[in-house]
């Protein structure tokens, strides 16, 4: 496939991707979008053309302010029309015959403000890297015994807050609460000291399920629409005195990030591979047929205010012990009812390298090895307007998908 329009070289957005996301046009317009290279394609506009009356809707889905309503409509629907978009946009396609609609189909990257995708139903956020749940037990209980004991028969999870899910560019204040010192006798309240990113991924979901149903393994891809880059905030030294008896609060909910751009579980097949070997064999609701993790190479970047970026992590989505299709059946298999548009976030993804840590927690491990950064300052955690940058891009030969990527700055903490 070719298209007709310019695409630059190693753009995350070729014809092979066709994410899906929401942007205000001219600071007027709001409409479902997709990008081709550094273009902007209003699929309002597009629709209004007659360009998708062979599927036969009764409304336009991308006339909205999220794109529920589209990813609602199912796979039998959004995979033929983003092949139909993908089409469209190759040379010699009827809308690249019809150069007089295009001041209306297609905008520059500057006249497009990027916002919030859909409206994100639920939140999970598991715990599925074994390399970062072996260095947090390594961290915080007994090196001999990191993981515990029902880590390798169940993908771990909890409840998240899914209002403070914020897109790319929305600026995050640092969180206040309380805290404890190893030699304290009690805890004091104040801003956090240890504010932490994670590098996760995050599926969403296409459909509601009832109460009392499971989705297998084998259906899980069929209730996946698709995916973002996922920055889940962590505020550690919080998270350190609440979690224990019921995981993190506080240290959690101030805030997550998540990229503007969905990229379908179908423009990420050709990058399917295999995943780490489970031992022991998971139960049967947990077994899964063929390649369920993504070859995505992810990395991570610390911006100080006025200075230019760093690279801190390479990382990538493939290192997954517990893949989607496990997570979704887990969640499920209770009867928990999946609803359109949940979000289920991977959990800190960590390879077995220092440098591939998902967590300035495991890079600089416990604040005991500070990164040195381009302008030579130090960082044990992240301060007050640093902006943290993460990207992710899958590739095979010459076919290039990626995810754009997911910036957040920390502001100084709200004074009570």
């Amino acid at each position: 496939m070719k298209s007709f329009i310019q695409i630059p070289e190693n753009s995350d957005f070729s014809i092979h991707n066709i994410p899906f996301g929401m942007a205000i046009i001219n600071e007027d317009n709001v409409s479902a979008v997709t990008r081709i290279g550094d273009t902007i394609v209003h699929l309002s506009n597009l629709f209004d053309e007659g360009y998708f009356e062979e599927f036969n809707l009764d409304y336009n889905p991308f006339n909205a302010f999220v794109l529920n309503d589209f990813i609602e409509l199912g796979k039998e629907k959004t995979v033929p029309i983003r092949e139909k978009i993908q089409v469209l946009l190759c040379e010699e396609s009827d809308l690249d015959n019809n150069p007089e609609i295009h001041s209306e189909i297609f905008f520059t990257l500057e006249q497009a403000e990027l916002v919030m995708p859909v409206h994100i139903a639920n939140y999970t956020d598991f715990y599925s890297s074994i390399e970062h749940a072996t260095n947090v037990g390594i961290m915080f209980r007994d090196p001999e015994n990191a993981l515990l004991p029902n880590w390798k028969h169940i993908p771990v999870g909890y409840h998240g807050r899914a209002s403070s899910i914020v897109v790319s560019g929305v600026d995050i204040h640092r969180p206040k609460g309380q805290t404890k010192a190893d030699d304290a006798e009690a805890p004091t309240f104040g801003p956090s000291k240890m504010v932490d990113f994670e590098l996760e991924m995050a599926f969403i979901t296409n459909q509601d399920t009832e109460m009392g149903s499971s989705i297998s393994t084998s259906e899980a891809e069929n209730h996946i629409f698709g995916l973002v880059l996922f920055n889940d905030w962590s505020a550690r030294d919080i998270q350190k005195w609440e979690y224990v008896p019921l995981g993190p609060f506080l240290a959690k909910n101030f805030g997550s990030s998540i990229s503007p751009w969905i990229v379908t579980l179908e423009a990420l097949k050709p990058f399917a591979v295999e995943g780490p070997k489970q031992e022991p064999e998971v139960l049967p609701y947990l077994q899964i047929e063929g390649n369920k993790n993504y070859d995505v190479q992810l990395k991570v970047y610390i911006q100080p205010e006025n200075s230019e970026e760093t690279l801190v992590s390479r990382s990538n989505f493939k290192y997954m012990y517990w893949n989607m299709n496990q997570q979704l059946a887990h969640h499920s298999i209770n009867g928990c009812n999946i609803e359109l548009c949940d979000l289920y976030a991977s959990g800190t993804i960590s390879g077995k390298e220092p440098n591939s840590y998902g967590s300035m927690l495991e890079l600089t491990w416990k604040g005991t090895k500070p990164i040195t950064l381009k302008d030579g300052s130090e960082r044990k955690f992240i301060q007050d307007n640093d902006t943290v940058i993460m990207r992710g891009f899958a590739q095979k030969n010459d076919i290039r998908v990626g995810f754009g990527d997911v910036s957040c700055k920390i502001l100084p903490t709200v004074e009570l």
